[in-house]
C-alpha cells in the first residue's frame, strides 16, 4: 500500500464513490493532486454526490490511468470553496485522504486510462478554468 497519492495526468478521469443507503459514484474530470495526502476536486452545486458528502463526508476516489495508477484514495471530504472562485454553480471539495490502496500487481499493465474528449468547445474551456482554479487553491493551501 502506497503511503502516499501517485500523480497523474490533468483531466483523467476519476471515479467519485459516496456514502449513503446504497454507494453512487460518478465520474470526475477536474481532480488535481494537492500534496500527497489531499486531493482536490468540483463539483456542480446540483449534484446529488454533493448532497451526500455534506450528509456524510465518506468518500472513495478511484484513478486508473497510464503509467501504472491504479489506485482508490479513501477519506473524508468537505466543501473549502462555495462557490469555486468565480466559476459560478461550482463548489471545491477536498479530500482528506487517510488510506490508498495500490490495485496494481505485476500480473498486469495500466496501459490507458478512459479515453474521452470535450465535444463542446465551452465545456472544455471551463473544465480547464476550473482544475487552474483548483491546481491554484493546492498552491495556496502549500504555502
Amino acid at each position: 500500500m502506497p503511503a502516499a497519492l501517485p500523480e497523474w495526468p490533468p483531466g483523467t478521469v476519476a471515479i467519485l464513490s459516496t456514502a449513503g443507503r446504497y454507494p453512487h459514484a460518478i465520474p470526475v474530470s477536474t481532480s488535481v493532486r494537492a500534496s500527497s495526502r489531499r486531493v482536490l476536486f468540483a463539483l456542480a452545486a446540483g449534484r446529488e454526490s454533493l448532497r451526500r458528502l455534506r450528509a456524510d463526508p465518506r468518500a472513495a476516489l478511484t484513478l486508473l490511468c497510464e503509467g501504472d495508477v491504479a489506485v482508490t484514495a479513501y477519506g473524508t471530504a468537505r466543501v473549502i470553496e462555495d462557490p469555486l472562485l468565480d466559476i459560478d454553480g461550482v463548489v471545491a471539495v477536498a479530500l482528506d485522504v487517510q488510506e490508498v490502496r495500490d490495485h496494481n500487481q505485476p500480473r498486469f499493465v495500466i496501459e490507458a486510462g478512459v479515453r474521452w474528449r470535450w465535444i463542446d468547445a465551452q465545456a472544455e474551456t471551463r473544465d480547464t478554468d476550473i482544475r487552474a482554479a483548483l491546481a491554484a487553491l493546492a498552491r495556496l493551501s502549500l504555502e
